[in-house]
């Protein structure tokens, strides 16, 4: 029961109704006996930084930022961290002491999911080559290269954009047209290939080492084709529910004054096929 004393947090979106954040931060606050509440904020993006100052001023802790205002979220903080400058977009906001602060936590959910899927395995283990040059590319190439990656490969579409994200990013990046597995020791598609009503990502895996990982952000169906294809090879496979769940450890803990877990009962509560998955996955989360 919410009391006067209540902490309240959401999720900002236009649209936003299709989130599954109310209903995973209402899990943990319900696990947590937490007098306290998350909800789903729709905002017209011309209203956007009016509505985050409002919600400051009337006591929110803060929110996370979903499509199309992670950009916009960045004019609206009194500071940034390195993690949203590095990955270009805020999905997290804070409200303490009437300042706004702004992080992105998506490469952070990332790397806790393949460090949980994939028992032993560091940034510094090798070559990194990322299908796709998005949001979501960027985020994790950044966090990527933040905790010690060697050597980053970018493999898109349209090369220009690749291009442009490997500039952004500096440091050890590289662009290829094709990706060069021999000496990958991860391998990560965060293309929406492989998603339920789109085409499977083609890519021969023969090429990659024994001990790589092959990483993939869809999470509708869980078990891509690509993912398939590495179990089939005896590589580990890591699906895409987890990085979901692990980004919104961060912003939870900030609001709510407790670290929550993901586990396996958390997963059950949370199955990731839902109406509309297919046009959500990948953009509308949070």
């Amino acid at each position: 029961m919410l009391t006067g004393h209540a902490r309240i947090a959401g999720v900002l979106g236009w649209p936003v109704a299709h989130s599954r954040s109310p209903r995973l931060h209402g899990l943990w606050l319900q696990r947590h006996g937490i007098d306290g509440a998350y909800l789903p904020l729709p905002v017209r993006p011309e209203r956007f930084a009016a509505a985050v100052r409002a919600l400051a001023d009337l006591g929110f802790q803060g929110t996370n930022v979903t499509i199309p205002h992670k950009e916009a979220a960045f004019a609206v903080c009194d500071e940034v961290a390195e993690s949203a400058r590095r990955a270009g977009a805020v999905n997290t906001l804070v409200f303490r002491d009437g300042r706004i602060l702004g992080s992105n936590t998506d490469g952070f959910g990332f790397l806790e999911n393949v460090r949980e899927a994939a028992p032993g395995w560091q940034p510094a283990a090798g070559p990194a080559v990322l299908l796709g040059a998005g949001g979501s590319a960027r985020a994790i190439a950044a966090a990527l290269l933040e905790a010690g990656c060697p050597r980053l490969i970018l493999v898109n579409r349209t090369p220009a954009r690749a291009e442009a994200l490997a500039r952004a990013l500096g440091g050890p990046v590289e662009v290829a047209a094709q990706p060069p597995l021999r000496d990958a020791a991860l391998l990560v598609n965060t293309t929406s290939l492989g998603m339920a009503g789109q085409p499977p990502l083609e890519i021969d895996l023969a090429p990659l080492p024994p001990a790589s990982v092959v990483a993939d952000i869809v999470y509708v169906p869980l078990e891509t084709p690509l993912l398939g294809q590495a179990r089939a090879r005896g590589l580990r496979a890591v699906e895409g529910l987890g990085m979901l769940l692990h980004q919104a450890r961060p912003g939870f803990e900030a609001w709510f004054g407790v670290a929550p877990r993901v586990d396996a009962a958390l997963r059950e509560s949370l199955p990731p096929t839902f109406p509309g998955a297919e046009d959500a996955a990948m953009k509308m989360w949070p």
